[in-house]
């Protein structure tokens, strides 16, 4: 046997190895990151099923209750109730033991259906530059969101570059500044005040200039004034499609998740103001509130596409559904 074919072997079990000691560490994050939510959900669901052996009427009340609870959400606990009533009604009998796995399927069944991946980067890279516009009022950890990404791609082999056209509130910039050195990616910016639609088409050009694969672009997140955030955000849009028709690639909204219903009430506002295409739902280390991934997911019809999981660079993971409904239910 040639040597090559050894050292090529050799190698490819070195990549195996790496890939799933990444996989591993990830699992690990996610596992730590959703204790809590995992912990309030499982006591829950054990009082749901107590003392019972056939799932009911009364069951099914307790299981909407404890969904509720978990902040998944009205609407949403709704429909995974309806789906499991009918499959009762279809199979005849369930006992409690077969409802965790319903309950499972069902929440999986809805997380693809509003297409959550299991991409390694969720991204075209067909398209050049990316161009993401990341979205959210202040606060919910929209701009270390933008550098984890940013050192993340960067560590990927893409060219990444910054646009900082959050030009409203004090200090987003320097924030910015501090996390394109962190990461060691360019930024674009201009002084506070500046016309954010004149920063997001200085970024756009400069990166077309410069052979960038991904621009991230962050914005203010001026809830409070809803005209103005759907004007400026208007206005971004269609300077950016004078460089490039179809900008941006993507709108990435991020959410805080620890602040549960408010966190419903920001996406609902966010998607009015602006084509929402993908969510990022951050801070879910500190909370039990997880189940908004599932519930904002549902409501808004898009894609969770991120969750943050902790303070480091890695704890910003590309959203894995089976792995996140797993660790829910093991």
């Amino acid at each position: 046997m040639p040597y090559g074919n050894i050292n090529e072997d050799r190698f490819c079990k070195a990549g195996l190895f790496f890939y799933i000691c990444i996989l591993m560490q990830n699992g690990e994050i996610l596992n730590k990151g959703l204790e809590k939510t995992k912990k309030g959900l499982f006591s829950r669901l054990t009082r749901v099923v107590m003392g019972r052996s056939r799932v009911d009427d009364q069951v099914l009340d307790h299981l909407e209750e404890a969904l509720i609870a978990s902040d998944v959400g009205v609407d949403t606990t709704l429909r995974i109730i309806d789906r499991i009533e009918e499959r009762v009604r279809r199979d005849k009998f369930m006992n409690t033991e077969e409802l965790n796995r319903y309950l499972r399927e069902e929440i999986e069944s809805l997380l693809l259906e509003n297409k959550a991946t299991n991409q390694v980067m969720p991204f075209d890279f067909s398209k050049k530059p990316f161009v993401i516009l990341v979205v959210g009022v202040n606060g919910v950890g929209k701009t270390t969101t933008i550098g984890k990404l940013a050192s993340q791609l960067k560590n990927e082999g893409k060219k990444v570059m910054l646009g900082a056209a959050d030009t409203f509130r004090a200090a987003a910039v320097e924030q910015l500044t501090i996390w394109s050195e962190r990461a060691g990616v360019p930024i674009v910016k201009q002084a506070m005040g500046s016309d954010p639609a004149a920063v997001a088409y200085d970024s756009l050009a400069s990166a077309i200039s410069r052979d960038m694969d991904v621009l991230l672009i962050d914005t203010a997140g001026r809830l409070h004034n809803k005209v103005n955030l759907m004007n400026e955000l208007s206005k971004i849009r269609k300077v950016l499609q004078k460089l490039i028709p179809d900008a941006p690639h993507e709108v990435l909204l991020v959410l805080d998740g620890s602040t549960g219903q408010n966190a419903y009430q920001q996406a609902s506002e966010f998607s009015k103001a602006t084509d929402v295409t993908a969510l990022a739902v951050t801070k879910l280390d500190g909370t039990a509130k997880g189940g908004v991934v599932i519930g904002i997911s549902d409501m808004l019809q898009v894609p969770v596409k991120f969750i943050g999981l902790g303070e480091g660079i890695n704890d910003l993971q590309v959203f894995d559904k089976k792995a996140f409904v797993a660790t829910l239910f093991e």
